[in-house]
């Protein structure tokens, strides 16, 4: 029995440069069920990397700062009357550059640059899309599980707004079509983009240490839950956030660390 109901359907998949990445497990898994997997990157670096990773696969260009390259991926799939069963978002960028400031001190433009990057453009490419997906078809973004407790710097209240625009983006797709609109909002992961946050390794293994099994989250682990929401077999859940943390956000009061905190 195919429960997982992918097989022979088409998704695209951003975000893939690395095998670190949780969009690169996504689009291993895809595949491996019999779906195909379409991709999408920043630019003709990142292509050759992702074409690497996925030599038989499409690799598309897609700058989400440009609207003309947002236009032009939708032009690509209507052209070609590509239907998609789902897209992956995920997209994310802060600058910094600098390290990590107190938030007051944040400036206009990172934080609005980061935030069209990495919130709005789940906005702008479900529209650009939206004529392209099956009439059920499933959107996933990637979030973090708690935008409050968060060592991310100004991305912290960027991803609250993703998780509010989950909600929004989906209710008004609603009204002209019946696909859903997830987030699946992970713990602290070990990727290539989180180690470029300052400070973020010593984060991760105290994160590590707040899970109830006292093993770190593994990137298939939210790979996995990712697939269950593109899958038919999710339909009943939209305009939803699935936090996928192995209990760490019910563990802030560790017995053993607060021991350790308070000698």
């Amino acid at each position: 029995m195919d429960f997982i109901q992918v097989s022979g359907k088409k998704y695209l998949v951003t975000g893939v440069a690395n095998k670190k990445s949780v969009a690169f497990f996504v689009a291993r898994s895809l595949i491996d069920n019999g779906a195909e997997a379409i991709f999408s990157v920043q630019n003709e670096e990142n292509r050759l990397k992702a074409q690497k990773l996925f030599p038989d696969s499409t690799i598309l260009i897609c700058d989400v700062e440009r609207d003309e390259s947002i236009r032009q991926l939708s032009e690509y799939f209507m052209n070609r009357n590509i239907r998609l069963s789902g897209f992956v978002h995920s997209i994310a960028f802060a600058n910094y550059s600098e390290g990590l400031k107190p938030f007051h001190e944040t400036k206009t433009d990172d934080f609005l640059q980061a935030t069209n990057i990495s919130c709005f453009s789940l906005v702008t490419m479900a529209n650009a899309l939206k004529n392209s997906f099956e009439e059920k078809a499933s959107i996933v973004t990637i979030s973090i599980s708690n935008t409050r407790a968060t060592a991310y710097g100004y991305m912290g209240p960027i991803k609250a707004a993703l998780d509010a625009t989950v909600a929004f983006l989906a209710k008004s797709l609603s009204e002209i079509s019946k696909v859903r609109v997830n987030a699946v909002c992970a713990g602290p992961l070990k990727t290539s983009a989180s180690a470029g946050i300052p400070g973020y390794v010593n984060n991760y293994l105290f994160a590590e240490q707040l899970t109830l099994r006292k093993e770190a989250l593994k990137t298939e682990e939210v790979a996995n839950t990712v697939i269950f929401l593109l899958s038919p077999v999710s339909s009943g859940i939209n305009a939803t956030g699935i936090v996928v943390d192995a209990g760490m956000s019910c563990n802030y009061f560790d017995q053993k660390i607060v021991t350790l905190a308070t000698r």
